[in-house]
């Protein structure tokens, strides 16, 4: 016998004794005697999906597993014989209690253990999910699987077997539901994208509307600091140059008219000058 084995010792199909359940060498009547093994170990149940409707009204398909083992060999072997009996009992009794539980409580129930209030904000416009996420939870899911074993448990001693645990693997809508609760989710994205998109425009407008009162701000007192350092530099250098030209008045206006000169735009021109001109005495005065 292994360590992972009991062990029932059966004569002409009839139970000899008490079950073996310690591993080790063992010793049995030959030809009339045969030897029946059962697993030690935990087992696994999983169940098929199924269409189940909750107290509210949802169609939903719930997919269920289990963990199981063999406690009382010589019972298993009477009552369910083999495994593939002990399989169809499991689907029995616990696809039973599960559609039970699930159709007497709310979908919220089944898919939240505790309540998520605090982890989001209450706004007075919720959409469908924030509402339903916003539902009181009087039992949870956990505690809903645990009422599940318990109830399941029930009927496991006079098979043999013990219920380890009972879980629920999986929760969907079906395939009608579906398409539009997908449509709906995809509805509220797009509306929370649109409302933040809003919100951020909002914002980008007012920082860029803040800063363009800034930059005005900041260009005005440059100009205004500009011109003053100029109006102030042209100032003194109006002063420069009155104080230079009071030195010598005949050689600033002889300096200047010079200046006229050059600066004069005769190209392709004609200019005509009297000989009393003040604007030709210069060069009348040039000594021969």
């Amino acid at each position: 016998v292994n360590e992972w084995e009991q062990v029932v010792i059966t004569q002409f199909g009839r139970p000899v004794g008490e079950p073996i359940t310690e591993a080790g060498l063992k010793f049995k009547l030959p030809f009339i005697q045969e030897v029946i093994r059962y697993e030690k170990r935990i087992l696994r149940w999983d169940g098929e999906p199924r269409e189940i409707p909750t107290r509210d009204k949802r169609y939903i398909w719930v997919d269920a597993t289990a963990r199981w083992r063999i406690v009382d060999a010589l019972k298993f072997l009477q009552v369910i014989r083999d495994y593939d009996q002990a399989y169809i009992k499991l689907d029995d009794i616990i696809d039973s209690v599960v559609r039970d539980y699930v159709s007497s409580n709310p979908l919220v129930e089944l898919v939240r253990t505790s309540d998520a209030e605090e982890l989001m904000e209450i706004t007075d416009e919720k959409s469908p999910f924030e509402k339903a996420a916003l539902q009181k939870v009087v039992l949870g899911r956990e505690a809903i699987t645990r009422a599940i074993l318990a109830e399941a448990s029930k009927a496991m001693p006079e098979f043999g077997m013990e219920l380890v645990d009972v879980r629920i693997k999986r929760i969907n809508y079906n395939e009608d539901v579906q398409g539009k609760v997908y449509e709906r989710m995809i509805s509220e994205r797009k509306r929370k994208a649109a409302q933040f998109r809003s919100e951020g425009e909002g914002e980008k407008a007012e920082i860029l509307g803040q800063m363009e009162k800034e930059l005005k701000a900041i260009t005005s007192e440059a100009y205004r600091k500009a011109e003053e350092i100029r109006g102030k530099a042209d100032g003194e250098a109006t002063q420069i140059y009155g104080r230079a030209y009071n030195l010598d008045p005949d050689f600033y206006a002889f300096y200047k008219t010079l200046d006229t000169y050059r600066n004069a735009s005769l190209e392709n021109s004609t200019l005509i000058l009297g000989t009393d001109s003040d604007y030709f005495s210069v060069l009348k005065n040039i000594p021969k």
